[in-house]
């Protein structure tokens, strides 16, 4: 169903997703693996990477009017531990250097920092 749907996706890819994907494809952002079209849920996300936890979508004009189940297509995202952040397509197209300092931006916050590591090499005392 959904790999099906990612497959056909695949070979149907926007001009935007093309461009964005060839800055993603081979690591080439801070060495992170991004996959595109990739079945999550019922869901198909443009671009996952795992390590990051971070889903980068990238929309066209339709999204305007489908706002109610990008929500909760996001919500869901969000409730499995990813990020999500939307692009426009004419973003990507005007923008791409933009684009990717942002997708750099959501890479460097994955992790928080701890607000009080513990001592290295045990308790401290």
């Amino acid at each position: 169903m959904a790999s099906e749907a990612a497959r056909r996706l695949r070979g149907n890819t926007t001009e935007a997703e093309k461009k964005l994907w060839s800055v993603l494809r081979r690591q080439q952002v801070d060495g992170l693996r991004f996959r595109r079209q990739v079945p999550l849920g019922r869901y198909v996300v443009d671009f996952a990477c795992y390590g990051a936890r971070l889903v980068v979508e990238v929309d066209g004009g339709q999204h305007a009017d489908q706002e109610a189940k990008d929500d909760a297509r996001t919500r869901w995202l969000e409730s499995q531990n990813f990020r999500v952040i939307r692009f426009w397509n004419n973003d990507v197209l005007e923008n791409l250097e933009g684009v990717v300092a942002a997708i750099r931006t959501a890479v460097d916050r994955r992790v928080p920092p701890h607000p009080d590591p513990p001592p290295p090499g045990g308790r401290g005392f």
